[in-house]
């Protein structure tokens, strides 16, 4: 077998760069998708059901992408094609989601054409996001990988800056922040068509920029006999998984349960922490919205620094425990900043969390999968351990949030204990 070359700078750039624009999708869905169906008229109580659908799809999706990109061979690539495919299907999505509430249907008819929109979204946001952790897996050396997925987690934490201030700058510029009751304001409605156009771009720089291996280069580098990878499942693969597989999908669960609470509750705990109103008709509500933005992009700015500093830690496993109690640390502190500046504070500590989030497991689960094969199955396969978290969350929020006592800001304080939770889970981690 030969060793993988080690790539310039400028390419392992290039393997990530589509991350930039797939990132802004995300960051607009995850930054406005409570906003948008609370304009839309849903009940903070029910809130947390409709985050079910995206985990669905990824947990459905990525399994399928990777299990079939591993056995694609065309002349556009491996992983390429299914990048392209799913990113022109979230950029038509992108186009109709904010506008759910303009086609004149009944507010039940709007709900559920906004859970189609949703559930279409986020299957082609994964389909579009899988197959670049794919193509760092496939052509990045083990000595690389730390680097690459840095490169990757600098490039997605950009693209959610760009995604989380675009309503906020959109207002400064003078395009409406409100709207007519149930429609959803054009200052969010023109950051989904910006942000769409902005993915498409990235994605063809990407499809130009990127030459994959064919079949006899893969197989000096990555060398697994057909045999094997026709014949195994993924019953099969997930019995054979290294034991790391499933001790990071532990520390997952804790994290992704935690920031699915924020980006359930967050803008309703903001509005009501600094504001002191969650009535999503008021103006308020709406100031609130965009100011969550802003504090998104702070923390994406924040994930940002502290990604370029993850990699000078020599002990990994304290990087990742540390990162995480940061995060749980500034999640507790949102109920307790009542100026909107304070809330600077704690949305760069979650940005820590998030940085090693993005980074950390992989490089822990792709070191620990050399010589297993099914490398696009397993990661598809590890996407359960981002997905089947948020599903849980998803179910249990209503009870826990009504448990509480109905405040939103409560839920960061859960979020909070859920991340220090996850950091003691990296203590049974064991690198080789």
């Amino acid at each position: 077998m030969k060793t993988k070359p080690d790539l310039t700078f400028w390419k392992l750039w290039n393997l990530s760069f589509g991350f930039f624009g797939v990132q802004i999708a995300y960051a607009l869905q995850s930054a406005n998708i409570s906003r948008i169906f609370r304009t839309l008229g849903a009940d903070p109580h029910n809130l947390s059901f409709f985050w079910i659908l995206p985990p669905l799809m990824g947990i459905l999706v990525q399994p399928i992408v990777g299990t079939l990109s591993d056995k694609t061979w065309c002349r556009f690539g491996r992983r390429i094609p299914y990048l392209f495919v799913g990113a022109a299907v979230a950029v038509a999505v992108m186009c109709l989601l904010p506008n759910s509430g303009s086609l004149g249907l009944s507010v039940s008819m709007v709900m559920i054409f906004g859970l189609i929109m949703l559930m279409l979204l986020d299957t082609s946001i994964n389909m579009a996001m899988q197959p670049f952790k794919m193509l760092v897996g496939d052509m990045v050396n083990e000595k690389q990988k730390a680097k690459a997925y840095s490169i990757q987690s600098f490039l997605c934490n950009a693209g959610s800056v760009v995604g989380f201030l675009f309503p906020f700058v959109f207002t400064w510029i003078g395009l409406k922040n409100t709207a007519p009751k149930g429609v959803v304001p054009p200052s969010v409605v023109w950051s989904f068509y910006i942000g769409a156009a902005i993915l498409i771009l990235c994605v063809i720089y990407t499809t130009l920029k990127v030459k994959e291996w064919n079949p006899q280069e893969y197989s000096e580098y990555n060398p697994v006999s057909d045999e094997k990878e026709d014949k195994a499942n993924w019953i099969t693969l997930l019995k054979n998984a290294p034991s790391m597989f499933w001790k990071v999908g532990l520390v997952q669960f804790f994290c992704w349960a935690a920031f699915l609470y924020m980006w359930t509750y967050v803008t309703d705990a903001v509005s009501e922490t600094v504001w002191k109103t969650t009535d999503s008709k008021t103006e308020a509500y709406q100031v609130a919205g965009n100011w969550t933005g802003v504090l998104y992009a702070i923390q994406a700015m924040g994930s940002v620094v502290w990604a370029a500093v993850l990699p000078r830690f020599k002990n990994t496993k304290m990087a990742y425990a540390m990162s995480l109690v940061l995060g749980g640390i500034g999640f507790a502190l949102i109920p307790f900043c009542a100026d909107k500046y304070l809330q600077i504070i704690p949305f760069l500590l979650i940005g820590c969390a998030w940085a090693a989030m993005l980074a950390m497991p992989f490089t822990f689960v792709t070191n620990a999968l050399q010589g297993y094969g099914h490398m696009g199955a397993y990661l598809g396969l590890f996407n359960g351990t981002i997905c089947v978290p948020q599903i849980v969350a998803a179910l249990l929020g209503g009870t826990i949030f009504t448990v509480l006592g109905g405040h939103q800001s409560t839920m960061m304080i859960v979020s909070g204990v859920l991340l220090v939770l996850g950091a003691l889970c990296v203590t049974r981690l064991k690198e080789k």
